[in-house]
């Protein structure tokens, strides 16, 4: 552990990290705040939400975690993956421009968005309130958002940049459903709150396969992701892990070398 600098007050945290223990409050995050009240009153209101995902797996995986907590909410969510050869990455104007005449009053980008200017910049002309949930290196200025969360933004003060996009997305969704949880939304609602550890099996599979530094809370998020991962729940990740012949209990080199390339040729097609 020393020469993967690890020094002995970490070695706990290391050997068996916990979310309990390595979880950081959401709001410590720059502009979470402005997101979790926008998007807790396009919950409120049952404004029309879409999310725009980038296409490799650390996108589709927060993508996948941003829509299943919305329909556990009841709310049915638009999702927009590019066309990776047609379209290339990040949001484009004419993709946000479609998203807007279909309805859609907010719309989230994951793994995507920290400098897509002109786009975002079409985009509120079109009306759409774009939150950014990003972890991409960011410029000194960000592009034209109700909210941009990105842990590597110049003034974001959470210590959390080794994050892939999917553990920020993740964190947004802890964030607004305590936000619901408080406000009383649930039992106004008749709808029972989700378990939101259900969906670390995705966190995991991103985070492996962003090849993000597995120290910190992303160790904990594949360690506990995993756990989920054995359990079965989610039907498509066990139909890929059977496509792959695993029947063994799945490990971080099932998620890297397994999984993640089976998800990410969906982007590839």
């Amino acid at each position: 552990m020393a020469a993967r600098g690890v020094s002995p007050e970490d070695a706990a945290d290391f050997l068996t990290p916990t979310l309990r223990a390595l979880m950081p409050d959401p709001q410590t995050f720059k502009d979470m705040d402005a997101a979790t009240a926008r998007l807790v009153a396009a919950i409120e209101k049952r404004e029309p939400i879409a999310v725009f995902g980038d296409y490799d797996v650390d996108g589709g995986t927060s993508s996948a975690v941003m829509v299943r907590f919305f329909r556990a909410l009841g709310i049915d969510v638009a999702v927009y993956i590019p066309d990776r050869a047609r379209e290339g990455y990040g949001p484009n104007a004419a993709a946000l421009n479609q998203l807007a005449a279909q309805g859609a009053k907010v719309v989230i980008t994951v793994d995507c968005g920290i400098t897509a200017f002109e786009p975002l910049k079409a985009g509120r002309d079109a009306g759409l309130d774009v939150v950014v949930v990003d972890h991409h290196k960011a410029e000194p200025e960000l592009p034209a958002a109700a909210a941009v969360i990105n842990p590597n933004r110049l003034d974001d003060s959470s210590k959390q940049g080794h994050l892939a996009a999917v553990g920020v997305a993740f964190l947004l969704v802890v964030s607004l459903n305590r936000a619901l949880r408080e406000s009383g939304w649930y039992g106004r609602a008749n709808i029972k709150e989700p378990d939101l550890r259900d969906w670390l099996d995705l966190v995991a599979l991103g985070t492996v396969a962003d090849v993000v530094p597995l120290s910190g809370l992303n160790r904990a998020f594949v360690v506990q992701g995993l756990n989920v991962l054995a359990r079965g729940g989610n039907v498509g990740l066990q139909a890929l892990l059977k496509a792959a012949r695993v029947d063994t209990k799945p490990t971080a080199y099932h998620l890297g070398f397994m999984l993640g390339p089976r998800v990410n040729a969906g982007g590839r097609i």
